[in-house]
């Protein structure tokens, strides 16, 4: 029955590129599914591996493109160069994380500046006008000029900054970072951070210097 739908995504399972029995069922859906494209997922972090296994699957099923993942780890991305070489296809989406509003379109010249450590600034800029709302930072700027923000205001930025991906993935953009070695940081800090102002009173996030130590063990609590 017809479900006259646009676009039909079908993901198969993970399969080693040695094994061909697997390797056949790939063979057996493409030819009665005849898709339109096919796109191969590489993870960034196994190297040459991923090499061979893009090599592996474009001589037996004829790839279209490839989505490089696992961009946010401790690899730069360098797997994309070799990957582009051998199968001689675009790759067309990259993934810095594990969510779908981690995958976004793949950019040569940003990949560069990624694996040479000279970061990916627009990236970061493209994320930062999805996520930050522009008359809400029109407030902040102004109350920043006044000197009047407060925990609600941090609050509200922090939340903001939650919706570009995680932190450890925003810093490997900036130009510069990459001289401090690899930086981790732990978003759950950030939830526990979150946890303790939405425990405090209005009086409390507008003047921090009311916590005194009663005050602070109440907030513990909750």
């Amino acid at each position: 029955m017809s479900k006259l739908n646009d676009v039909v995504i079908l993901d198969t399972a993970g399969r080693l590129h040695i094994d061909e029995e697997l390797m056949q069922e790939l063979k057996n859906i493409k030819s009665n599914v005849k898709p339109h494209e096919i796109l191969l997922v590489v993870d960034s972090m196994t190297g040459q591996d991923a090499v061979n296994v893009a090599d592996s699957f474009n001589q037996n099923l004829g790839i279209d493109g490839i989505i490089l993942t696992k961009l946010d780890g401790d690899s730069r991305g360098g797997a994309a160069l070799s990957v582009k070489k051998i199968t001689g296809r675009p790759i067309k989406y990259a993934a810095i994380g594990e969510k779908l509003s981690d995958i976004e379109e793949f950019h040569p010249d940003r990949m560069t500046s990624r694996i040479l450590g000279m970061g990916d600034m627009l990236s970061v800029i493209e994320k930062a006008e999805e996520a930050f709302d522009l008359e809400e930072a029109e407030k902040l700027e102004k109350k920043l000029k006044k000197q009047e923000l407060d925990l609600d205001d941090y609050l509200i930025q922090l939340r903001q900054m939650k919706k570009m991906g995680s932190f450890s993935s925003i810093l490997k953009m900036i130009p510069g970072m990459n001289k401090f070695g690899d930086i981790k940081v732990d978003d759950k800090e950030f939830v526990k951070i979150e946890a303790i102002i939405c425990s405090m009173t209005k009086k409390e996030k507008q003047n921090t210097k009311l916590l005194n130590a009663s005050r602070r063990q109440r907030i513990a609590k909750r």
